[in-house]
Protein backbone atom coordinates (compact mmCIF):
# COMPACT_ATOMS: atom_id res chain seq x y z
CA UNK A 1 0.00 0.00 0.00
CA UNK A 2 1.80 3.15 -1.18
CA UNK A 3 0.37 6.48 0.83
CA UNK A 4 -0.37 8.55 -2.27
CA UNK A 5 -3.08 5.91 -2.96
CA UNK A 6 -4.70 5.94 0.43
CA UNK A 7 -8.11 7.69 -0.41
CA UNK A 8 -10.83 9.32 1.73
CA UNK A 9 -14.15 9.11 0.78
CA UNK A 10 -15.08 12.50 1.77
CA UNK A 11 -18.33 14.45 1.34
CA UNK A 12 -17.66 17.86 0.56
CA UNK A 13 -21.41 18.87 2.05
CA UNK A 14 -20.00 18.74 5.12
CA UNK A 15 -17.31 20.90 4.79
CA UNK A 16 -19.65 23.35 3.80
CA UNK A 17 -21.97 23.07 6.85
CA UNK A 18 -19.52 22.98 8.98
CA UNK A 19 -17.84 26.15 7.22
CA UNK A 20 -21.04 28.35 7.27
CA UNK A 21 -21.56 27.09 11.25
CA UNK A 22 -17.98 28.05 12.44
CA UNK A 23 -18.37 31.27 10.13
CA UNK A 24 -21.98 32.56 12.13
CA UNK A 25 -20.04 31.71 15.80
CA UNK A 26 -16.65 33.26 14.88
CA UNK A 27 -18.80 36.22 15.35
CA UNK A 28 -19.68 35.76 18.65
CA UNK A 29 -16.57 35.65 20.51
CA UNK A 30 -13.38 37.50 21.06
CA UNK A 31 -10.11 34.47 21.17
CA UNK A 32 -10.37 31.38 19.66
CA UNK A 33 -8.53 28.50 21.18
CA UNK A 34 -7.30 25.61 18.02
CA UNK A 35 -6.67 22.21 19.75
CA UNK A 36 -3.72 20.60 18.04
CA UNK A 37 -3.58 16.53 18.35
CA UNK A 38 0.40 16.66 19.56
CA UNK A 39 0.85 13.74 17.39
CA UNK A 40 -0.28 15.48 13.89
CA UNK A 41 0.10 18.79 14.39
CA UNK A 42 0.26 19.37 10.90
CA UNK A 43 -2.78 17.09 9.90
CA UNK A 44 -5.03 18.19 12.92
CA UNK A 45 -4.55 22.39 11.67
CA UNK A 46 -7.53 22.83 9.75
CA UNK A 47 -6.58 24.65 6.83
CA UNK A 48 -10.35 26.62 6.80
CA UNK A 49 -9.92 28.32 10.27
CA UNK A 50 -7.49 31.43 9.45
CA UNK A 51 -9.39 32.74 6.96
CA UNK A 52 -12.55 32.81 9.10
CA UNK A 53 -10.74 34.35 11.74
CA UNK A 54 -9.27 37.16 10.03
CA UNK A 55 -7.42 39.09 12.98
CA UNK A 56 -9.02 37.57 15.88
CA UNK A 57 -6.63 36.68 18.46
CA UNK A 58 -5.74 32.69 18.35
CA UNK A 59 -4.19 30.18 20.94
CA UNK A 60 -3.04 27.13 19.94
CA UNK A 61 -3.69 24.26 22.56
CA UNK A 62 -1.37 21.11 21.63
CA UNK A 63 -2.87 18.36 23.17
CA UNK A 64 -2.32 14.80 24.22
CA UNK A 65 1.62 15.00 24.71
CA UNK A 66 1.90 12.33 26.91
CA UNK A 67 1.31 10.45 23.72
CA UNK A 68 3.00 12.19 21.39
CA UNK A 69 7.07 11.39 20.78
CA UNK A 70 8.80 14.21 23.19
CA UNK A 71 11.70 15.07 20.92
CA UNK A 72 9.22 15.84 18.23
CA UNK A 73 6.81 17.69 20.06
CA UNK A 74 9.75 20.19 21.27
CA UNK A 75 10.33 20.70 17.96
CA UNK A 76 6.77 21.74 16.93
CA UNK A 77 6.53 23.57 19.68
CA UNK A 78 9.76 25.79 18.45
CA UNK A 79 8.26 25.45 14.87
CA UNK A 80 4.37 26.56 16.16
CA UNK A 81 6.05 29.43 18.47
CA UNK A 82 8.34 30.72 15.79
CA UNK A 83 4.66 31.46 13.78
CA UNK A 84 3.94 33.81 16.55
CA UNK A 85 0.88 32.61 17.69
CA UNK A 86 0.88 31.09 21.78
CA UNK A 87 0.92 27.74 22.49
CA UNK A 88 0.36 25.61 25.44
CA UNK A 89 1.34 22.23 26.10
CA UNK A 90 -1.89 20.43 28.19
CA UNK A 91 -3.25 16.73 28.72
CA UNK A 92 -6.79 16.98 29.22
CA UNK A 93 -6.70 13.87 30.27
CA UNK A 94 -4.99 14.67 33.52
CA UNK A 95 -5.81 18.72 33.26
CA UNK A 96 -1.70 19.21 32.70
CA UNK A 97 -1.32 22.87 31.02
CA UNK A 98 -5.18 23.67 31.72
CA UNK A 99 -3.87 26.93 33.89
CA UNK A 100 -1.27 28.26 31.65
CA UNK A 101 -4.03 27.89 28.65
CA UNK A 102 -6.30 30.11 30.19
CA UNK A 103 -3.32 32.95 31.29
CA UNK A 104 -3.15 32.29 27.38
CA UNK A 105 -6.29 33.01 26.62
CA UNK A 106 -6.17 36.24 29.29
CA UNK A 107 -2.97 37.63 27.56
CA UNK A 108 -4.51 36.77 24.01
CA UNK A 109 -7.80 38.73 25.02
CA UNK A 110 -5.70 41.86 26.68
CA UNK A 111 -5.69 43.86 22.86
CA UNK A 112 -9.28 43.30 22.59
CA UNK A 113 -9.75 44.45 26.64
CA UNK A 114 -7.31 47.33 25.97
CA UNK A 115 -10.00 48.47 22.90
CA UNK A 116 -13.06 48.16 24.87
CA UNK A 117 -11.47 50.68 27.89
CA UNK A 118 -10.53 52.99 24.93
CA UNK A 119 -14.15 53.01 24.53
CA UNK A 120 -15.06 53.14 28.05
CA UNK A 121 -16.57 49.44 27.87
CA UNK A 122 -15.55 48.31 31.27
CA UNK A 123 -16.42 44.70 32.93
CA UNK A 124 -17.46 42.74 29.65
CA UNK A 125 -16.39 39.17 29.76
CA UNK A 126 -14.00 38.17 27.00
CA UNK A 127 -16.22 34.71 25.16
CA UNK A 128 -13.76 32.18 24.34
CA UNK A 129 -14.73 29.56 21.47
CA UNK A 130 -12.83 26.19 21.08
CA UNK A 131 -12.28 24.40 17.63
CA UNK A 132 -10.64 20.74 16.17
CA UNK A 133 -11.16 18.26 14.80
CA UNK A 134 -13.03 15.62 16.02
CA UNK A 135 -11.38 13.16 18.77
CA UNK A 136 -8.71 15.85 19.57
CA UNK A 137 -10.05 16.37 23.10
CA UNK A 138 -12.42 19.60 22.80
CA UNK A 139 -15.20 18.09 24.87
CA UNK A 140 -12.51 17.10 27.66
CA UNK A 141 -10.86 20.31 27.96
CA UNK A 142 -13.96 22.31 27.69
CA UNK A 143 -15.20 20.09 30.91
CA UNK A 144 -11.64 21.06 32.68
CA UNK A 145 -12.19 24.77 32.05
CA UNK A 146 -15.98 24.82 33.74
CA UNK A 147 -15.04 22.51 36.13
CA UNK A 148 -17.15 23.89 38.83
CA UNK A 149 -17.98 27.07 37.40
CA UNK A 150 -20.64 25.72 35.61
CA UNK A 151 -22.65 29.06 35.64
CA UNK A 152 -24.83 29.68 32.55
CA UNK A 153 -24.03 33.56 31.97
CA UNK A 154 -27.26 35.64 31.40
CA UNK A 155 -28.30 36.28 27.84
CA UNK A 156 -25.83 38.99 26.27
CA UNK A 157 -27.42 41.91 23.75
CA UNK A 158 -26.93 40.82 19.89
CA UNK A 159 -25.81 37.31 21.04
CA UNK A 160 -27.80 35.15 18.72
CA UNK A 161 -30.55 33.41 20.27
CA UNK A 162 -30.22 30.14 21.82
CA UNK A 163 -26.21 30.86 22.49
CA UNK A 164 -25.31 29.73 26.01
CA UNK A 165 -21.87 30.61 27.51
CA UNK A 166 -20.48 29.15 30.61
CA UNK A 167 -17.66 31.25 33.20
CA UNK A 168 -15.08 29.33 33.37
CA UNK A 169 -12.16 31.83 34.86
CA UNK A 170 -13.21 35.74 36.20
CA UNK A 171 -13.89 37.63 32.86
CA UNK A 172 -14.00 34.47 31.02
CA UNK A 173 -16.82 32.86 29.21
CA UNK A 174 -16.94 29.87 26.92
CA UNK A 175 -19.44 29.16 24.22
CA UNK A 176 -20.29 25.62 25.55
CA UNK A 177 -21.51 24.00 22.12
CA UNK A 178 -18.71 24.76 20.33
CA UNK A 179 -19.27 23.71 16.59
CA UNK A 180 -16.48 21.07 14.80
CA UNK A 181 -14.30 22.63 12.32
CA UNK A 182 -14.11 19.69 9.86
CA UNK A 183 -10.81 19.72 8.22
CA UNK A 184 -10.07 19.77 4.73
CA UNK A 185 -7.82 16.61 4.21
CA UNK A 186 -7.03 16.44 0.07
CA UNK A 187 -3.38 15.17 0.82
CA UNK A 188 -3.26 11.70 1.07
CA UNK A 189 -1.10 11.64 4.34
CA UNK A 190 -3.20 14.28 6.00
CA UNK A 191 -5.99 11.22 5.30
CA UNK A 192 -3.65 8.65 6.74
CA UNK A 193 -2.36 10.81 9.58
CA UNK A 194 -6.29 11.32 10.96
CA UNK A 195 -7.06 7.85 10.02
CA UNK A 196 -4.66 6.21 12.05
CA UNK A 197 -5.37 8.77 15.39
CA UNK A 198 -9.08 7.72 15.23
CA UNK A 199 -10.08 11.68 14.41
CA UNK A 200 -12.44 10.55 11.20
CA UNK A 201 -14.85 7.32 11.29
CA UNK A 202 -13.68 3.85 9.88
CA UNK A 203 -16.24 4.13 7.38
CA UNK A 204 -14.94 6.44 5.25
CA UNK A 205 -11.74 4.91 4.89
CA UNK A 206 -10.00 1.41 4.41
CA UNK A 207 -9.13 0.26 7.47
CA UNK A 208 -6.70 -2.05 6.41
CA UNK A 209 -4.56 -0.13 4.02
CA UNK A 210 -4.22 2.15 7.51
CA UNK A 211 -2.81 -0.18 9.58
CA UNK A 212 -0.40 -1.40 6.39
CA UNK A 213 0.52 1.93 6.51
CA UNK A 214 0.74 2.69 9.92
CA UNK A 215 3.40 -0.56 10.09
CA UNK A 216 4.95 0.44 7.76
CA UNK A 217 5.66 3.98 9.64
CA UNK A 218 6.26 2.64 12.81
CA UNK A 219 8.61 -0.10 10.94
CA UNK A 220 10.65 2.84 9.67
CA UNK A 221 10.48 4.94 12.58
CA UNK A 222 9.74 3.34 15.69
CA UNK A 223 11.08 -0.52 14.90
CA UNK A 224 12.42 -0.90 18.43
CA UNK A 225 8.32 0.31 20.01
CA UNK A 226 7.01 -2.87 18.07
CA UNK A 227 9.39 -5.02 19.00
CA UNK A 228 8.89 -4.48 22.16
CA UNK A 229 4.34 -4.42 22.40
CA UNK A 230 4.20 -7.38 20.56
CA UNK A 231 7.25 -9.63 21.96
CA UNK A 232 8.82 -9.68 17.99
CA UNK A 233 11.52 -10.12 16.59
CA UNK A 234 12.24 -7.42 13.29
CA UNK A 235 14.76 -8.44 10.45
CA UNK A 236 16.12 -6.02 8.25
CA UNK A 237 14.51 -7.43 5.50
CA UNK A 238 11.05 -7.67 7.33
CA UNK A 239 8.09 -5.92 5.73
CA UNK A 240 4.52 -5.19 6.64
CA UNK A 241 3.46 -8.52 5.73
CA UNK A 242 6.13 -10.03 7.67
CA UNK A 243 5.83 -8.00 10.15
CA UNK A 244 1.70 -8.54 10.73
CA UNK A 245 2.29 -12.74 10.95
CA UNK A 246 5.02 -12.16 13.41
CA UNK A 247 2.20 -10.43 15.58
CA UNK A 248 -0.44 -12.88 15.07
CA UNK A 249 1.83 -15.42 16.00
CA UNK A 250 2.85 -13.56 19.05
CA UNK A 251 -0.63 -12.58 20.20
CA UNK A 252 -2.79 -15.56 18.93
CA UNK A 253 -4.80 -14.01 16.38
CA UNK A 254 -6.18 -16.64 14.90
CA UNK A 255 -9.03 -18.49 12.96
CA UNK A 256 -10.57 -21.73 13.43
CA UNK A 257 -7.86 -24.27 11.45
CA UNK A 258 -5.48 -22.16 12.92
CA UNK A 259 -5.55 -19.76 10.12
CA UNK A 260 -3.68 -16.25 10.89
CA UNK A 261 -6.69 -13.95 11.59
CA UNK A 262 -4.93 -10.45 10.12
CA UNK A 263 -8.60 -8.90 10.69
CA UNK A 264 -7.60 -8.74 14.12
CA UNK A 265 -4.19 -7.27 13.90
CA UNK A 266 -5.45 -4.98 12.32
CA UNK A 267 -8.01 -3.98 15.17
CA UNK A 268 -5.25 -4.66 17.95
CA UNK A 269 -2.68 -2.37 16.38
CA UNK A 270 -4.96 0.37 16.05
CA UNK A 271 -6.69 0.31 19.56
CA UNK A 272 -2.74 0.19 20.57
CA UNK A 273 -1.86 3.37 18.55
CA UNK A 274 -4.84 5.34 19.56
CA UNK A 275 -4.62 4.36 23.12
CA UNK A 276 -1.17 5.00 23.50
CA UNK A 277 -0.44 1.55 25.03
CA UNK A 278 2.09 0.76 21.72
CA UNK A 279 4.41 3.92 22.68
CA UNK A 280 4.61 7.54 21.93
CA UNK A 281 4.77 8.68 18.63
CA UNK A 282 4.71 12.24 16.27
CA UNK A 283 3.11 10.91 12.38
CA UNK A 284 3.76 14.43 11.24
CA UNK A 285 7.35 15.37 10.97
CA UNK A 286 7.57 19.15 12.23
Amino acid sequence: MRLEDFKIQWFPGHMTKAKRMMESQIKLVDVVVEMLDARIPRSSTNPMLQGILGNKPKVIALNKIDMADKAQTERWLEKLKGSGLPVCQVDCSTGKGVKQLISAIQLAAKPVIDKWLKKGVRNRPVRVMIVGIPNVGKSTLINRLVGKNKVMAADKPGVTRGQQWVTIAKGLELLDTPGVLWPKFEDPAVGFALAATGAIKEDVFDRESAVELLIDFLLRKYPADLQTKYAVSLEAEDDVNSVMTKIATSRGCLKAGGLLDLDKVDQLVLRDFRTGRLGRFTVDEP
